[in-house]
């Protein structure tokens, strides 16, 4: 992908007394006295700021947090206390502006926070009049929020149509490449790893990666769709029978190219999913009807172990059981230590999805894998092969 960077306009000194409008993705979980729970977003938007400010410029930093009603400002919705946050991340005194779309006092040196972009009436609906407007406040708009990349809105895609001129900050120009070279640029051999509740929400990334990689692990109850398109009898385990044909699909997919889809050869189950359930390790072919998998086996695991033996490129999205209970962990911990030793070896991995970078911290390895995507839904989109709205607009800007 080639888009115009922050970088290259800094190293080349256009950034000295330009107005920087740079999108961030500070949308950070919260407990419900508003203290932030995980500052990595915060963090990783933090070096785009510097960039700005090292190359002379006045910095404004947008973002959206959770979902506000558009034209209403709820105390939950500011961004007031993350922007105090950022500020000592940062180390350096910000200031925080409301309504900023009809101007934003800062000068060169300077940083200003602004209050949440989801409150402005029209940013979700990528309003052009709004979207010019915005534009307007700036001489450089920058895009470092892959997180909302996938969602045409006014800060994320109309800003970009009509600034004077607009780049990809730093996370974002870092999350292109690595997703680059984790799907379209791979080497091989690729191993993907979908695991989830529902073939459903993962249908397209299966669909999409099948012809692109050389292993695709199912797992959670994506594998339990395909144990019955398999045959397999998974007694109250969580499916999609009516999904079956489709599993089907991507199974003749990888066996017409002579790829692998690994299944489990033994589950962990139990009658109930708890704590407190009494749970047994049996192979796949002696599950009780009363029965559901809650977790992949030891055999399986060590099966998972060889087939990422060699690979040169990791994809994980997904755990492969109910790892946040104690019970039904184990299999995803194995995933997890495996992943990092086959990165260890020299394979690129790359993490992303909620559920599995809290996977990747509750088993230490977030650290021992060569990338943790900071984008949800736009990472998924991006595996499925979707075009990215606010990464599309930055190509157009820069083949003009």
């Amino acid at each position: 992908m080639k888009v115009k960077t922050l970088e290259e306009l800094a190293k080349n000194g256009e950034l000295k007394d330009k107005r920087v409008f740079i999108r961030a993705d500070l949308n950070v979980p919260r407990s419900p006295t508003g203290k932030i729970s995980d500052d990595h977003r915060i963090r990783e938007s933090i070096p785009a700021v510097k960039m700005a400010l090292e190359g002379g410029a006045a910095v404004m930093v947008c973002s959206h947090l959770g979902r506000p009603k558009e034209g209403e400002l709820t105390e939950g919705d500011s961004l007031r206390g993350v922007a105090e946050y950022f500020g000592k991340l940062l180390g350096k005194e910000v200031g925080f502006a409301t309504d900023w779309v009809n101007g934003v006092d800062v000068k060169s040196g300077e940083v200003v926070v602004l209050e949440n972009c989801r409150v402005n009436v029209g940013e979700k609906k990528n309003d052009e009049a709004l979207s010019k407007k915005m534009a307007e406040l700036c001489d450089i708009y920058v895009n470092d929020a892959f997180g909302t990349s996938h969602r045409a809105q006014a800060t994320t895609e109309g800003m970009a149509r009509y600034a004077k001129v607009a780049c990809a900050g730093p996370l974002l120009a870092k999350e292109i490449d690595a997703l680059t070279a984790a799907v379209d640029a791979a080497e091989h051999p690729l191993v993907a790893v979908v695991g989830g509740a529902k073939v459903s929400t993962k249908l397209t990334i299966l669909i999409h990666l099948a012809p692109l990689v050389d292993t695709l692990i199912p797992g959670g109850g994506i594998a339990n769709t395909f144990l019955l398109a398999q045959g397999k009898k998974i007694g109250k385990s969580l499916a999609e029978p009516e999904l079956v044909e489709e599993c089907k699909k991507v199974m003749d997919v990888m066996a017409a190219k002579g790829g692998k889809l690994p299944l489990p050869i033994d589950v962990v189950v139990a009658r109930h999913m708890g704590y407190d359930a009494g749970f047994r390790v049996c192979d796949v072919d002696d599950i009780h009807d009363d029965e559901m998998i809650l977790d992949i086996g030891p055999k399986t695991s060590m099966m998972l172990r060889e087939m990422m033996q060699g690979a040169k490129t990791i994809i994980w999205n997904g755990p492969v059981g109910v790892f946040e209970m104690d019970n039904f962990k184990e299999g995803t911990h194995d995933l997890a230590r495996t992943i990092a030793k086959a990165t260890e070896a020299g394979a690129f991995s790359i993490v992303g999805g909620g559920d599995t970078i809290a996977a990747a911290k509750a088993f230490n390895v977030i650290d021992k894998v060569s990338y943790i995507s900071t984008g949800g839904g736009a990472f998924l989109e991006f595996l499925e092969g979707k075009k990215l709205p606010a990464v599309a607009v930055l190509e157009e800007r820069f083949e003009k």
